[in-house]
C-alpha cells in the first residue's frame, strides 16, 4: 500500500503575516523605518521638522529628498541610482559603520551623535541603491538584513539613464531584452549607430572618422551581471550578412517588421535589431567572419554589473568610430517569478582635455583557471606585466559568485587591491598614479590572487546549497564552456561522499549516494568549479586602466582605442 501524501502546509489567513518580523511593504519603507527611523535620524532635532543640514528624512518625504538629490558638501547626489560609491548618504553612513575606511566625505558620518548602524542594515542600503534605489521595489536578500517581513521580490525596472547635453556626450539605448522569469541568460544582437551629425568637431580625431571620450556611465535595471559593448568594425558590404539572421525592429508600432539597419527612423521610436543568438559566450563567433570577435577584442564600453561610471584620469582618453555596427553582449539573470523586459542606457561623454590614449589591462591568461574541487577552497593567482612608463590610475577584477576575495600587490608586495563583492566590485583609484619605469620586468609585474570557496562553511563543514551544482547551472552554459559534471553527493547523510561515474557526460551516479543500498534517494550533482560565463561557473580576471608617461614612447593613434569595462 503506497504511503499517503503527506498534506500541503496551510495557506496563510489572509490579513496574517507569514513571518514573525514586522511587515513593509517595499525595501524602501523597511530602509527608511529600521535605519533612518531606528537612528533616530528622522526626529524634529535631526532630519525631521528640523531638517539638519536642509535634508528631512520625515517618512512622507524622505525618498523624493535623497533619490537623485543634491548632497551639501559635496558634489556627489545623495543617492545615485545603482551606485553606492557615487551616494554620499551611503559614503556618510557607511564612515560611521566602518571609520578605518577612507571615506571621500566632509564633516562628520551619520547618524551624528548615536551609534552606528548595524552592518547588516548597512549592506541593505548598499543593496537598495545597487537595485535602483526604487521606492516602491522588494530587493532580493534585503528582507533578512533589516530583519523584516517583506513581499516576494518582483523584477524592478530601473530609472533610466538621463541622456548627456548635446555638446557633452552621447546614448546608447540598448534594445529591449525579455528575460524570461526564474532564468538566466547570454545572449547576442546588433545594432547600428551614426553620430556622424552629433559630435562637436573639437571632439573627433585627426581622421574625423572618431571621436574621443573620458567617461561612460551605464545604467541597467537591476537583473544584470554584465552588459559587454563591442564595436567590432564591420565593413558595409557586410552590414546585411546572412549570419545576422534578418534585422527586425523591436519596439514601437513597427514591432517585427523588417529594417534596413543604418536606417534609424524606420522603426520609429524602436529600433532595428539583428537576430538574438542566445547561445552566446561573449559573441565570439557572433556575425559574419570580416568581425572576427574573440574574447578580449573591441570592448567598447560596458560594464561587468548592473550598473558602472568610469571617468578617466584627466588629460586620458579613448575613442570609438562615428558610426557603425555594434554588438550587445548581455548576461542576465531574473531570480523572481515574474517575466521581465531588460532596459540599459550607455552614456559616452567627450573628452575635452586629450593628451595620453587610454591603455588597459585585461588579462584572461587564467579566465578559466579556478577548478577548486566540490566543498574545498582554492587561491588561484596570476602575473602581469606592464610596459616602461606605465602610469597605473585604476584597476578592478572580475569573478563569479564563488570568487570570496580578489587582492593584488605591487612588485615591493604592497598590497593595492582588494576585492569582496563579486557583483558590485570595488573600483581603486590611484591618485597619484602608480609609476613603473624600471628596465627590468621584475619591476613593473602586478601579482594578483583570488580566494575561491566551492560549498565550505566557516567551520570547514561542506555546504551543500553553496557548492556548485549540475543542475544549477543553466541549458546554455553546460552547452558551450561550463561543463559541470558531478562527483560528490548532496542528499542528506551523504554530503560529500564521491559519486564519480568516470563518464564526462555532465551526468552522475546517484545509487552511489543512497542512504542505505537500493534506497533511491542519491543526488550527485556536486562539482568542481568550472570556467564558464553563467553565474554557477567561475571567471579569474584582472582589469586595469594606465597610460604612458611623456618620457617614453607613445602608442600609436591610429584607429579606436576601446574604453573596455567599467
Amino acid at each position: 500500500t503506497p504511503e499517503p501524501t503527506p498534506a500541503p502546509p496551510p495557506e496563510p489567513t489572509p490579513g496574517e503575516p507569514d513571518c514573525d518580523a514586522k511587515e513593509y511593504e517595499s525595501t524602501w519603507e523597511g530602509v527608511q523605518d529600521v535605519i533612518f527611523a531606528g537612528s533616530g535620524c528622522n526626529v524634529d532635532a535631526c532630519h525631521g521638522s528640523n531638517a539638519a543640514g536642509g535634508l528631512d528624512l520625515s517618512p512622507e518625504v524622505a525618498w523624493d529628498n535623497i533619490f537623485e538629490a543634491e548632497s551639501v558638501g559635496s558634489d556627489l547626489r545623495l543617492v545615485e541610482p545603482g551606485d553606492k560609491d557615487r551616494s554620499y548618504l551611503w559614503l556618510k553612513v557607511a564612515a560611521k559603520t566602518d571609520p578605518e575606511g577612507d571615506w571621500p566625505i566632509s564633516g562628520g558620518a551619520m547618524p551624528t551623535g548615536g551609534p552606528a548602524i548595524a552592518p547588516e542594515a548597512l549592506e541593505a542600503l548598499r543593496l537598495w541603491i545597487y537595485g535602483g534605489g526604487s521606492e516602491t521595489g522588494v530587493v532580493e536578500g534585503t528582507a533578512e538584513l533589516l530583519g523584516a517581513c517583506l513581499p516576494d521580490p518582483e523584477p524592478i525596472t530601473v530609472k533610466p539613464l538621463d541622456a548627456p547635453d548635446r555638446d557633452e556626450g552621447v546614448q546608447l539605448v540598448m534594445p529591449p531584452v525579455p528575460l524570461p522569469r526564474a532564468s538566466e541568460q547570454e545572449v547576442c544582437f546588433a545594432t547600428y549607430y551614426d553620430f556622424t551629425d552629433r559630435v562637436p568637431e573639437r571632439f573627433l580625431d585627426p581622421t574625423k572618422k572618431y571621436f574621443r571620450i573620458d567617461t561612460q556611465e551605464l545604467r541597467q535595471d537591476p537583473l544584470s551581471h554584465h552588459l559587454v559593448l563591442i564595436a567590432p568594425e564591420i565593413p558595409e558590404e557586410d552590414y546585411n550578412h546572412p549570419r545576422f539572421g534578418g534585422w527586425a525592429c523591436v519596439g514601437g508600432a513597427s514591432e517585427g517588421e523588417s529594417c534596413e539597419p543604418t536606417d534609424l527612423e524606420f522603426c520609429g521610436e524602436g529600433q532595428c535589431v539583428s537576430a538574438i543568438d542566445r547561445f552566446s559566450l561573449g559573441c565570439v563567433g557572433y556575425g559574419p567572419p570580416s568581425a572576427g570577435i574573440g574574447v578580449v577584442t573591441n570592448q567598447a564600453g560596458g560594464a561587468q554589473e548592473a550598473q558602472a561610471y568610469q571617468e578617466l584620469r584627466t588629460g586620458v582618453f579613448a575613442q570609438m568610430p562615428l558610426k557603425g555596427i555594434l554588438y550587445w553582449s548581455s548576461h542576465a539573470f531574473n531570480l523572481t517569478q515574474k517575466d521581465h523586459v531588460l532596459n540599459g542606457r550607455l552614456n559616452f561623454l567627450f573628452a575635452e582635455e586629450q593628451e595620453f590614449p587610454l591603455q588597459t589591462i585585461f588579462d584572461v591568461s587564467g579566465v578559466w583557471d579556478p577548478d577548486a574541487a566540490p566543498f574545498t577552497t582554492q587561491e588561484v593567482c596570476g602575473e602581469y606585466v606592464v610596459p616602461p612608463g606605465t602610469r597605473l590610475f585604476g584597476m578592478t577584477s572580475h569573478t563569479h559568485q564563488r570568487g570570496k576575495e580578489f587582492r593584488a600587490w605591487a612588485p615591493d608586495g604592497t598590497q593595492i587591491f582588494e576585492n569582496f563583492l563579486y557583483n558590485d566590485p570595488h573600483k581603486q583609484r590611484f591618485d597619484p598614479p602608480l609609476e613603473f619605469d624600471s628596465e627590468d620586468p621584475a619591476e613593473r609585474t602586478i601579482r594578483y590572487c583570488a580566494l575561491y570557496n566551492n560549498g565550505v562553511n566557516p567551520d570547514g563543514s561542506p555546504n551543500a546549497e553553496e557548492v556548485t551544482r549540475q543542475s544549477r547551472v543553466p541549458a546554455s552554459a553546460l552547452a558551450t564552456s561550463g561543463n559541470c559534471d558531478p562527483v560528490a553527493c548532496v542528499n542528506d547523510g551523504m554530503v560529500g561522499e564521491p559519486c564519480d561515474d568516470g563518464i564526462p557526460n555532465y551526468d552522475g551516479d546517484d545509487a552511489a549516494c543512497d542512504s542505505s543500498p537500493g534506497a533511491g534517494d542519491g543526488f550527485c550533482d556536486a562539482c568542481p568549479i568550472t570556467g564558464g560565463e553563467s553565474t554557477e561557473n567561475e571567471m579569474f580576471i584582472l582589469f586595469g586602466t594606465y597610460f604612458i608617461d611623456r618620457a617614453y614612447p607613445q602608442p600609436p593613434v591610429d584607429g579606436a582605442i576601446w574604453m573596455g569595462l567599467g
